[in-house]
């Protein structure tokens, strides 16, 4: 998959861009703050019906401005598709393919696989396990569209199963039976999500493991497990069975909504062991073998956006890095940095096709080649 062209109005710090792309590598290079990261960001927006950074779509629009417009022109395996995405204040967003609106978001995720790796990704190792769920539930969702109604159904049940169970709290005659059709539906949902990521950690295992060795040269042991409740219990049993708990909790305390996904180095947890490189290395590892999961089910090499990748990787992990992109493995990607000098060297060592466009103050201009003549 290709995106040839994308223009920006008004997203974020961005006045204006419209840039016409390589079907290699695209560099933007600029000083931080100058907008490097909300092109990307827009980008993902196209993909994902919503920002990376998880700001709502009125914190999107440029300061003072009324409104924002992101659109894309790609070359994907459904043929070519015009995807535009507007928003007004105080207005309903609009998200069009090909100038018909979408009347479920829903639908459009998947079109336009994407993979990003940006500093934020560390919250997959240091922060909690919600973290590494919305992580595994976002991957799958993108190739099966059945996973993604259960999660979406899941999560709305869950929600108002809590709500219940504050109205019961209060009420001297709590529904009893309406709590069970809630825990039956709950269960039946958790069961097919549970399943799922059981599946999608196994096949992340030794991909991840190549993977990042290739980058570490195979000095730490990593490794990843799917930590569920179904481990310990029947889920509807488990719901059940905690209902006294929970009517004074207020709140579900039992369910997939619980589950983790554990990563070690050497046995010992990562956040815990790991450095700054080897964590960094791991997250690298962990969201290229996304890249290869969604290539598999997709039929189509994703788009690859990677902000701010070289840093706090020392020069021998980094060259095996861009050993990794030289190959034919990886499709059309997208880099930021703020070193024209570490730019010019990676594409050297990369050999594909490529664009540079010059990032500031929220402007995006092509680079001269004559100008960024890379070394060969």
């Amino acid at each position: 998959m290709r995106l040839d062209k994308l223009s920006i109005v008004n997203y974020r710090n961005i006045g204006a861009a419209d840039l016409t792309l390589s079907a290699g590598v695209n560099c933007l290079v600029g000083e931080n703050g100058a907008g490097k990261t909300n092109i990307l960001d827009a980008i993902y927006y196209l993909s994902f019906c919503k920002s990376l950074s998880g700001l709502t779509d009125s914190l999107n629009i440029r300061h003072e401005e009324p409104f924002f417009v992101v659109q894309g022109t790609y070359d994907a395996p459904s043929g070519r598709e015009e995807v535009y995405c507007g928003f007004k204040r105080g207005q309903k967003k609009q998200f069009k393919r090909n100038k018909k609106e979408y009347q479920r978001l829903s639908d459009h995720i998947g079109l336009l696989p994407l993979v990003v790796i940006s500093p934020a990704d560390e919250a997959l190792i240091s922060e909690s396990a919600e973290a590494r769920r919305k992580y595994a539930d976002g991957v799958i969702s993108q190739c099966d569209k059945t996973y993604m109604e259960s999660l979406m159904a899941h999560n709305r049940l869950l929600t108002q199963r809590n709500i219940l169970l504050k109205q019961m709290a209060a009420s001297e005659r709590p529904d009893l039976g309406l709590l069970d059709v809630y825990d039956q539906q709950i269960a039946h949902h958790g069961n097919i999500i549970s399943a799922k990521r059981r599946e999608f950690v196994e096949w992340l295992k030794p991909v991840v493991t190549n993977l990042y060795n290739q980058i570490s040269n195979g000095h730490e042991d990593v490794g990843m497990a799917y930590a569920t409740c179904l481990d310990r219990y029947d889920l509807y049993g488990g719901l059940v069975e905690a209902r006294p708990r929970d009517l004074i909790l207020g709140y579900t305390s039992r369910g997939v909504q619980k589950d983790d996904i554990e990563i070690t180095m050497d046995g010992y947890q990562i956040k815990r062991v790991g450095s700054q490189g080897q964590r960094k290395s791991f997250v690298i590892a962990l969201k290229l073998a996304q890249y290869h999961y969604l290539t598999e089910r997709k039929a189509t090499r994703p788009l690859l956006l990677l902000d701010d990748v070289f840093d706090k990787l020392d020069s021998s992990r980094g060259d095996r890095l861009i050993a990794m992109m030289a190959s034919d493995d990886f499709g059309q990607t997208f880099i930021t940095d703020t070193d024209m000098a570490r730019l010019k060297d990676v594409l050297g060592k990369v050999g594909k096709d490529y664009k540079i466009f010059i990032v500031d103050r929220g402007k995006a201009t092509e680079a001269d080649p004559q100008d960024t003549q890379t070394r060969q």
